[in-house]
């Protein structure tokens, strides 16, 4: 037994470990041309090898005739039948922003977040900056895995004013449980795009993570996808709000969202737990208001 599980953890590290030598830029971009691609008889097999893999409910589609969708990109990013997904209805409830799998929840320890097991990394490392992070030092975080076989629309907790967005420049790690035990500082060092909001919590931040095969994140209101080399700060003048429940945007292919709140502000649901999965728009927490 002891034999088997060094094996196990041995190749848990060269999964990881790899990942540091893979064209990971060049893997994206050809999952991507692969995904894309609209010739009829390739994404009809891609999208019937996938619903059969991962045993997909399409019955929960706005669309069920995969003939409709011109790439297996868009059967991926496929939106469901309206109220597929409830939205908690407490006036103060924080809803999941994606359907995914909790990887970590927690307090921001000043500015410490957890990934797993040893790993911590910087709110600043995060969110581009130390202007941008000072906001929510000592606050809370809920980290949301989005596997290949999830819903990868991704939807807003509560209702806020968009201020910013930031893009991040970075890498394009796998963002799976087992990467994130053995890969430091892996969210701050992917690839990723950070909404900022105000809202009756105050200051509110949720970070899209980008990852390997993920071919773009979309944001709502964002002309086209982020990709450059240096950090990109994008002002919001006109504040537009979004309603709690109301779609953020979209992953091609999977990632991870990571919601953030300043102190004292949200109170995590005690029945959850790092490895519950859950579902847009079901109860993730409460949230305190500003004068509260």
């Amino acid at each position: 037994m002891a034999a088997f599980v060094e094996l196990l953890t041995m190749r848990r590290h060269l999964f990881a470990y790899c990942q540091y030598i893979t064209p990971q830029r060049g893997l994206t971009t050809f999952a991507a041309w692969l995904a894309n691609c609209r010739i009829k008889s390739v994404k009809n097999f891609l999208i019937k090898r996938f619903i059969k893999a991962y045993q997909i409910d399409m019955a929960e589609a706005k669309q069920q005739d995969i003939n409709a969708y011109p790439s297996f990109n868009d059967f991926f990013i496929r939106e469901l039948k309206p109220g597929a997904r409830p939205i908690t209805p407490g006036e103060q409830d924080i809803a999941s922003p994606a359907d995914g799998t909790i990887a970590e929840m927690g307090l921001i320890k000043h500015d410490q977040l957890f990934q797993a097991k040893n790993f911590y990394y910087t709110l600043a490392a995060l969110l581009g900056s130390p202007e941008n992070a000072h906001d929510f030092y000592d606050g809370s975080f809920a980290t949301v895995y989005l596997a290949p076989y999830n819903y990868h629309r991704f939807h807003m907790p509560i209702t806020g004013k968009l201020t910013k967005t930031a893009y991040v420049p970075g890498k394009l790690f796998s963002v799976n449980r087992t990467t994130s035990e053995f890969i430091p500082n892996l969210y701050a060092r992917n690839e990723r795009l950070i909404a900022f909001f105000d809202t009756e919590a105050g200051p509110m931040a949720i970070v899209m993570v980008g990852a390997m095969i993920v071919g773009s994140i979309h944001m709502k209101g964002l002309d086209r996808p982020h990709h450059s080399n240096k950090l990109t700060i994008i002002d919001h003048p006109s504040q537009p709000t979004l309603q709690k429940g109301e779609e953020l945007g979209y992953f091609e292919l999977g990632s991870t969202v990571i919601v953030i709140f300043g102190q004292d502000k949200a109170r995590w649901a005690p029945s959850l737990a790092p490895g519950d999965s859950i579902q847009v728009g079901q109860f993730l927490g409460n949230f305190s208001k500003i004068n509260d």
